[in-house]
């Protein structure tokens, strides 16, 4: 029996099944800067190809009623442990709609993705925490790390959004005030 267009699936009730065929959600990432430079990302797999694994940008759905910019807030807060003043914050820098499999479903996310730079207190020497994590995540993000933009271009596996590096690199200084679009993402 098909589902109907609204029905949560199994990636978790933020996800509704479109008119399209593709389950759906708006997503908040956020590209997570230390002082250091270096961006946090996390590694993870699709339960269909464990032996594929890919990084990504930290982040998520964005939940019924919350605006973007609180669920880019949020979804740092579960994912990592780290509280954000809303105050660094910036964005969102980047728009982008990903299509994707993942969890035995089509998907497709609308994303907004905003620009957040620690200070040293709060940086890469602090405690990841898992706590708040999703049973999905749980199923599927192995690892979080702390790249540079020179070592993540060395990276022989898939990174989200492509060509973070040279996404993140104009960012290094600020962020110009202007939110670039960058259109449609296939992903395999």
């Amino acid at each position: 029996m098909a589902e109907a267009a609204g029905a949560p699936s199994s990636l978790g009730p933020d996800w509704v099944l479109g008119d399209d065929g593709l389950y759906f959600r708006r997503g908040a990432r956020v590209l997570l800067l230390d002082s250091a430079d270096r961006i946090l990302l996390a590694r993870g797999h699709d339960v269909d190809q464990p032996e594929r694994s890919w990084w990504f940008t930290i982040g998520g759905g964005v939940d019924p009623g919350e605006s973007d910019r609180d669920a880019a807030l949020r979804e740092v807060r579960e994912e990592t442990g780290i509280v954000l003043d809303p105050g660094v914050l910036v964005g969102p820098v980047y728009t982008r709609s990903a299509i994707f499999d993942f969890y035995r479903q089509h998907c497709r996310q609308d994303e907004v993705l905003y620009l957040a730079r620690l200070d040293g207190a709060a940086g890469a020497g602090g405690e990841l925490s898992r706590e708040g994590w999703t049973d999905v995540e749980l199923d599927v993000v192995d690892e979080m790390r702390w790249w540079s933009l020179d070592d993540l271009r060395e990276v022989e596996i898939e990174i989200f959004p492509e060509g973070l590096p040279d996404l993140v690199a104009p960012l290094l200084g600020g962020w110009d005030g202007v939110t670039h679009h960058l259109g449609i993402a296939r992903e395999h």
